[in-house]
Order: structure tokens, then sequence, then C-alpha cells
């Protein structure tokens, strides 16, 4: 008796070959359901219907095809068992050793913006999972693909095999098979999550899923992770590619994991800025220049004259495409990487000179993981991601001297910046752009210290951020004697009252934004 496939795809990509093949190379019968039969037949591949085999129609729009034992006998059936095959034959249930299944495409109906809860769930598939599940399960009698990439490679191992195929390549499409309903299932879950946790008003916490699951396809291998002893590779989350999945890479090496690390760090940043033409350039995850400018070449140069040393081997951000003049000023400096929303033909040109510079173009820089998740033993942390938007309208200052309109704008440059620089942070900034950043020390003086530093006589008439509060009033004192005439910083610690009370002394504005932005 010839052998026996079942077809069933929503994706329909390399059906038709498949198929041919399977029929007039190696002799098989096949069974399809709904739109899968027709394809193939219109095809002039020949097929039986489900519904003819099993004898009952598809039912409920078509929620109910393949939920039949003749269907699910055929796939479980143990050939070595008696008993099995004696069941087969009294219920007149041919063994099927080929099923070829994917999934209805419920992550690309979940990623359209207006999606209803019900269309969403019509794209639930059951009979699939189902299916592919059984067969996945009875890897041992029959080999199971759920991706058409995957048909290349089993029609090879049909004809290095005599036409059968090996118990360790159908465990491997098992494997996949499960990643494959695992992944679904979760994609449903979450969803359904998403559905009934929103964020609350007020102020409030946003509410977080009682189960959080991450599940991903590699994307590449990389070279190794932070240290050149630690492997690494990269993943996507979901079906559909988003974020740096799915940039597009201009020219440039390979992308390496402190690549990634440092470019979403650069996303961060340069999101904060989509409003005006910004550039942000960064090393190890900080900012080392930072800058707005009536043009985004003007912009650039702002943000490398920052502190041009530590530029060299950067990742740039840029809000604007790429324009020739910008594209130019790149070139100047030995750069990593470079990410913005687009490039202009003649920037593009410009940039080649630099064959090895890794350029990519992410349209939307504003969309992020609405998570983060750091791993710890015996398991690992989730919390929001901090897109708290700044509104200076909340903000309250707390000095004699108030702030001119001028300073308030130089604040609201200084801070924005101060959330994306490790902790403790501090960022010195005047005519919006970055003068001096003090990074990850362990007190809070060190850091400003650094700050001012490198800032130099930059420091006069500068304004000063803050990611935490000041438990003393030492670093005012230590700002204000290098001329820094307006600080923020979140407020809320004990002893506030001797800041306020020093800045008052000083001359100094300083206003309480309410919020902290700690970054470990």
């Amino acid at each position: 008796m010839a052998r026996l496939a079942l077809l069933s795809t929503s994706d329909k990509t390399g059906l038709v070959e498949l198929a041919r093949v399977l029929v007039e190379e190696f002799e098989f019968d096949l069974l399809s359901s709904g739109g899968t039969a027709q394809v193939l037949k219109q095809a002039g591949i020949p097929v039986t219907k489900v519904s003819d085999y099993t004898g009952s129609p598809e039912i409920l729009g078509g929620r109910v095809k393949t939920l039949h034992p003749r269907i699910h006998g055929g796939i479980l059936a143990r050939r070595d068992l008696p008993q099995d095959l004696a069941d087969l034959e009294a219920n007149q249930i041919r063994p099927i050793d080929l099923v070829v299944v994917n999934l209805y495409p419920f992550e690309q109906t979940i990623a359209k913006p207006e999606v209803t809860l019900p269309e969403a769930i019509e794209e639930i598939d059951i009979g699939g999972p189902a299916m592919l599940r059984a067969s996945a399960k009875n890897f041992a009698h029959l080999a199971v693909l759920c991706n058409p990439s995957q048909y290349d490679s089993y029609l090879q191992e049909l004809r290095q095999q005599g036409g059968e195929t090996s118990l360790e390549f159908r465990q491997a499409c098992a494997q996949q098979a499960f990643w494959h309903t695992a992944n679904y299932d979760q994609a449903i879950a979450q969803f359904l999550s998403s559905q009934t946790t929103e964020s609350k008003s007020d102020g409030e916490q946003k509410t977080l899923p009682q189960r959080f699951t991450l599940s991903g396809q590699q994307v590449q291998t990389l070279r190794y992770g932070e240290n050149p002893h630690q492997p690494a590779a990269w993943y996507q989350t979901g079906t559909v590619p988003s974020g740096w999945a799915a940039a597009q890479k201009l020219q440039g090496k390979e992308l390496s994991y402190n690549n990634l690390v440092d470019l979403e760090a650069a996303r961060r940043i340069i999101s904060e800025f989509s409003e005006t033409a910004a550039a942000a350039i960064l090393k190890h995850t900080n900012p080392c220049g930072v800058a707005v400018g009536n043009s985004l070449s003007e912009a650039y140069e702002k943000a490398l004259n920052a502190d041009p040393t530590s530029a060299f081997g950067g990742i740039v951000a840029l809000s604007r495409s790429i324009d020739a003049a910008t594209a130019t000023a790149l070139t100047q400096t030995f750069l990593e990487c470079i990410v913005a929303p687009g490039c202009d033909p003649e920037a593009e040109e410009i940039l080649t000179k630099k064959s090895k510079l890794r350029v990519l173009i992410l349209p939307d820089l504003n969309r992020g993981a609405s998570e983060t998740v750091k791993a710890i033993a015996g398991g690992f942390l989730v919390q929001s991601s901090d897109d708290y938007l700044t509104d200076p309208t909340t903000w309250r200052v707390v000095t004699e001297r108030q702030p001119t309109t001028e300073q308030l704008e130089e604040l609201m440059f200084a801070w924005k910046v101060a959330k994306h620089v490790k902790s403790n942070a501090i960022v010195v900034t005047s005519d919006r752009t970055t003068r001096g950043v003090g990074a990850g020390q362990m007190n809070r003086v060190g850091s400003v210290e650094i700050a001012l530093e490198q800032a130099g006589d930059r420091t006069q008439g500068a304004t000063l951020a803050s990611d935490g509060f000041f438990p003393f009033d030492d670093s005012v004192r230590l700002a204000a004697s290098a001329g820094i005439e307006a600080i923020a910083q979140p407020g809320g610690s004990l002893r506030d009252q001797d800041s306020i009370q020093a800045a008052n002394e000083l001359g100094l504005v300083m206003i309480f934004t309410g919020v902290r932005h700690f970054l470990h």
C-alpha cells in the first residue's frame, strides 16, 4: 500500500512543489483539508479531502476539520504494537507516514493595529497544534514538518535513505514541532493577558502578569558575547520580525553582541528626541555626547565635540535620515555602528567609503520592548520599561531663584539624557549639548566630580541633572563652585532641605522632578 501524507497548511509556500515530488517520485497518497486540498487540486495533484476520508464534513465554519479518530489514529498508531495495528484494521484507518502542518497566522493577525479580540480568537488554531503534537509524540514512526524551510531537507533525506527517514531526522523534526506549538501557545497566552492587564492611571504601577514566558527564534550565531570566551546568539521574539530583527543593514561587518547591546541603548536615548534633529554617541551603553541642533549635521558635530576622545569607536544614533553633510562628517571619525530612521542616496554613497562601518536603518526608533528582563540565579526579574514621559508641568521649583524659560528647556534636555546614563548618573549640559557625563560611580559625589572635570570651563552657566536625589549638600556646593547655575534632581531625600538651603545660599536654581531614573 502506498504511504500516506497529510498536508494541512496555512502558509502555502512550497506546498505544491513538495506535494508533486511526494506523489510523482515517492508514490505517496495525499490527504488534505479545506483550502490546502483546493490548492493541490488546482495544481493537478491527486488528493483526497479529509472530510471524504473520515466521512465527517467540516463543521462550525471550519473550526472542526481534522479532529477525528481516522486522522489521529493514523498519526498515533505504534507500528510495532500488534494491538495498535489491529485497532487500525478494525476501524479502517490507514497509518500516516508524513504530517505537514503549519498554523493559522495568529501573530501576524494580532500585529495589526486595529485587530479586535473576536478576530484574534478566530486565528487560534486547534486542529493544527493537535496534529503537530500527536505527530511529534509518535516520531518513532512518522515525520512531521511544520515549516516550509524543512521541505527540501525532508526530500533530501528520502533520497539519501532510499525513500525512508532516519530516527534521528524524525526526532529533530519533532523537536521543531514542539517548539512551534510552544511559541504559538505563548503568543496566545500573552495576547489574552494583554487584554486583561491594563496600565493603571493616576500614576499607579502597571500590573505584570502572574506568568511570564520568553521565547525566540535564532536570528544568527554571534562570534562571541561580551568577551571571546562567552558563546552568544541573537534571537527574535515572535514570528513577525520587529525592532533590530527588522532593521535594514546597509553595509558593514556582522553585528556583535556588544554592538547590539550598545545599539539598543542608543535607540532608547535618541527616542527621547524624536521631535528634533538630534545625535547621540555612545560607548559601553553610556552616552559620551548628545546634542540637538538646527540640522542633523549640526547636532552630530555638537555631540562629537562634547567628547571626541570617547567618541572614537563609538555608536551613533540619529533622529533624522542621514543626509550628505552628516554622512561626510560621520566618515571623519572611526565609528563602530550608525543607526538612523533613513539614509539619503547621496549619503549612502558617501558612507560606502567606510565599508566596514555598520550602517543600520530602523524607521521606528521609538518602539522598544514593553518590559525588561534580567536573569538571576534560579529565575529572572521583569519590570516595565522606563518609558515614563517627562512632564515639566509636574516639576517643583524648590529654590528662591526661579528658572528662566531657557533654563527649563536646558534642564529638560539634561534630564532626558541622565535617564539613560548608568547610575549614579550626573549630566552637565549647555546649549542642548552634553558637556560632561559622570556614570556608574559608587557614590554621587564621584559622578559629579567626573562630569565637572570632563566639562572643564564649559561648566560656567551650565545645568546639571542627577538621576537620583542628593542625600547631602556636598554635590550642590561642588556644582556651584564649578559655575553650574541650575540643577534638576528627583528630590525625596530625608535631607532635601540641606540641598535646598545650599542652593539658596549659592544662588542656584533647583527643581525636583518627583521621578527618579536609576539605570543599573
